[in-house]
């Protein structure tokens, strides 16, 4: 083949291999376009955390605070007139005595003497009335021995025989009296007491009836509680005989147990709260190694009210104005409108708004929006499936 004979075929075949390099590089070029696009392509929905919700019951606690506060507390008053004598050495302010432990003594003499005169004036009463009887038992002889003629009580001797035996009654009566009274010579404490103040001293004389020192009762304390209104609807139907916590606050922090003894059974009518009162057995651990807590000390009180069934507990940083955010079934945010019944510490719980198993957002997006598309952190994308914690038990 001759050389024109080369140059047409190249003229010829120039175009048709020509084009068939612009194709295959336009393919190649679209190729690695698509692959440099499938690699840049980047997954911009924001990742979330969630927590699977589920219902629970939830036993109620409640928390209220009061004043230790004594059953009771006396004024004590002698019930004799005399000069002190001695006191014991606790009958002091702030000292701590026993019940029937003697507090301080009165002079005795006057009321021994006394005594004394109503023994013998007893004595005497029974003598006139032994006579009396036997004055009687003549009177009925003679009597018998004149069955016919007409014998008067007087003449038998009757009334001066109930004379007799009222004077024995009455010399009775103030001998009790008499003994009394010395029994009152020593003044006893009339319960475990804490005394509050003493007014005597040996040798000052005392009255009757006037006003000696003041106690305490430490055998049992009470605290009075105010509860809230959004805590009574909690309360159970019965109260007294409740287990009661009495927390201590301060550096030495202690828990004592009590028990409600009652409702007070009003509503204040200025902070329109109700009240319960709380006892303490041994407040000051004299029976027991129990700490003491002081009468006037402001404590902490938990008990246990009503038990909420069908509850989910949420943590209040999840709540915000009664709507909490979950991740439906196609990855999307949705907002439910939930209804809490009772606030307690970190958490909220709630009633209404959301199901057993729902996905419940912990980390929120900055701007959340309903029907966004979010990605749940731990999804697994080629089976779907969410590597999620334990569910929260509420």
């Amino acid at each position: 083949m001759d050389n024109k004979m080369q140059i047409k075929i190249l003229k010829w075949a120039f175009p048709f291999v020509a084009l068939a390099l612009g194709v295959f590089g336009f393919m190649g070029i679209n190729a690695i376009a698509q692959e440099a696009q499938e690699k840049n392509e980047v997954d911009t929905r924001p990742v979330v955390t969630v927590e699977s919700v589920a219902v629970n019951s939830h036993q109620v606690i409640i928390n209220s605070y009061g004043e230790v506060q004594p059953l009771e507390s006396t004024l004590l008053a002698a019930q004799v007139s005399g000069e002190v004598t001695s006191w014991h050495p606790n009958f002091i302010a702030g000292g701590v005595v026993a019940k029937n432990e003697t507090l301080f003594t009165i002079e005795k003499d006057n009321y021994e003497a006394a005594v004394l005169q109503a023994e013998a004036d007893l004595t005497r009463a029974k003598a006139a009335l032994i006579e009396e009887k036997a004055y009687a038992q003549v009177a009925a002889d003679e009597a018998k021995r004149f069955p016919n003629k007409k014998h008067t009580d007087l003449f038998l001797r009757k009334p001066q025989v109930l004379s007799a035996q009222a004077s024995v009654k009455s010399a009775q009566a103030a001998l009790k009296r008499a003994n009394r009274d010395l029994d009152n010579c020593e003044v006893k404490a009339p319960y475990d007491a804490l005394i509050v103040s003493r007014n005597i001293g040996v040798g000052q004389f005392v009255t009757m009836g006037s006003q000696v020192a003041e106690l305490n009762n430490i055998e049992t304390a009470e605290i009075t509680l105010p509860i809230a209104g959004f805590d009574s609807v909690f309360l159970p139907k019965r109260v007294k005989g409740i287990t009661a916590t009495i927390v201590t606050k301060g550096l030495n922090s202690f828990t004592r147990q009590g028990a409600i003894d009652r409702d007070l059974g009003v509503v204040d009518s200025a902070t329109r709260m109700s009240s319960l009162v709380v006892r303490i057995n041994d407040p000051y651990g004299l029976k027991s190694d129990l700490p003491p807590i002081k009468f006037g000390s402001y404590v902490q009180v938990n008990f246990k009210g009503a038990v909420l069934s069908s509850i989910y507990k949420l943590p209040q940083a999840l709540v915000n104005n009664k709507m909490v955010w979950v991740v439906n079934d196609k990855q999307e945010l949705e907002a439910r409108k939930v209804t809490v019944i009772r606030e307690e510490g970190e958490f909220f719980y709630v009633s209404d708004g959301l199901n057993s198993d729902d996905r419940l957002v912990l980390t929120l997006p900055e701007y959340p929006q309903k029907g966004m598309q979010v990605k749940i952190a731990g999804l697994k994308t080629d089976s779907q499936s969410v590597d999620t914690p334990e569910p929260q038990q509420l």
